[in-house]
């Protein structure tokens, strides 16, 4: 088994690094690695390119891919469920809603819609958490049924916000805020997009031995220790707010949460802190390479979240065939 694992970290290390290279070079406007790393890059152009469109699209493909496949395979695993995804506590929904609130309200200006999307997600988790309080608590179940009753609150307020928009403007910028995108992403958007996400990110990893101990029955959890009236909810609300940090920045990005983790379960036939980890970097080189097709298929960038899907519902029917069930 530990051989697998290495193989696997070593030959998922590589492809990261190949695909950052191939994502730094390649796009509308070529720009040559080698000439930025020996110095020899000297057309003003190519820097701004380099500095303010590659790096930055870059680093985001990479990390949003890593935190959002951890965290679904985090989801998987606390509902026993293959196809829980990061969103199953209606946390997209909510961002949905709240960024296209502050499309129409706001302006749709970076800052309101980031601010309207963040939000919308922290209050979407809030509720249902609020709604699992008391004697439901401890029940799995009723995670599950507030997520979805939060789903359809926020999709119903999304619904409303289309109707209220301009179709000329503020529609069309609502519906290209839910395709995903990292065309807009800055160096400053990165720092903070890290800044919301990142030590919810790490607290995560350190509450690894409660997440796997979920994973079991809630009799046995209990009986190994764990509060599950105090870690469950404390475990959602992290990983909403990685979701939520992340998601208010590049909008909306379908499957890598969902695929990632069976990808990982199936190359190394196991489920614990191993596993998340080579889920993530899964997750990661999934997105790299949408990004990649995304500027580089046609001549207009195709919403990243379009070819995320394209590549994540034909992987997910393989498996299903592969393996006969979730």
């Amino acid at each position: 088994m530990e051989k697998k694992l290495k193989k696997t970290v070593i030959f998922l290390l590589i492809s990261t690094l190949s695909l950052l290279f191939l994502s730094l070079e390649v796009g509308k406007y070529e720009v040559s690695l080698t000439s930025m790393i020996l110095g020899k890059m000297t057309d003003p152009l190519d820097y701004q390119v380099f500095y303010q469109l590659r790096l930055p699209r870059t680093l985001m493909a990479l990390y949003a891919g890593f935190a959002l496949s951890l965290v679904g395979a985090f989801m998987q695993t606390i509902f026993k469920n293959p196809l829980a995804s990061p969103d199953i506590m209606g946390v997209s929904s909510g961002a949905s809603a709240g960024a296209a609130l502050g499309i129409i309200l706001g302006g749709g200006g970076f800052l309101t819609v980031t601010s309207g999307a963040l939000v919308g997600a922290l209050l979407a988790i809030s509720l249902a958490v609020y709604l699992t309080r008391g004697r439901f608590s401890q029940q799995l179940a009723s995670f599950v049924v507030a997520g979805v009753a939060v789903n359809a609150l926020a999709q119903s307020v999304l619904m409303l916000m289309k109707l209220m928009a301009d179709p000329e403007n503020q529609l069309s910028a609502i519906e290209f805020w839910l395709m995903g995108g990292l065309g807009a992403v800055t160096l400053g958007k990165v720092s903070l997009g890290l800044l919301g996400s990142l030590p919810a990110l790490i607290l995560l990893l350190f509450l690894g031995r409660q997440v796997g101990i979920l994973s079991l029955s809630d009799g046995e959890a209990q009986a190994l220790g764990v509060s599950l009236k105090i870690i469950r909810p404390v475990i959602l609300f992290l990983s909403a707010l990685v979701v939520a940090s992340l998601i208010s920045i590049t909008g909306i990005i379908s499957f890598i949460g969902l695929v990632a983790p069976h990808l990982a379960r199936l190359l190394l036939r196991t489920n614990n802190r191993n596993t998340w980890i080579v889920a993530g970097l899964l997750g990661g080189n999934l997105l790299l390479v949408s990004d990649i097709l995304a500027r580089t298929l046609t001549y207009a960038e195709i919403p990243v979240s379009i070819l995320t899907s394209l590549l994540g519902a034909p992987i997910l029917i393989i498996l299903m065939r592969g393996k006969g069930k979730l």
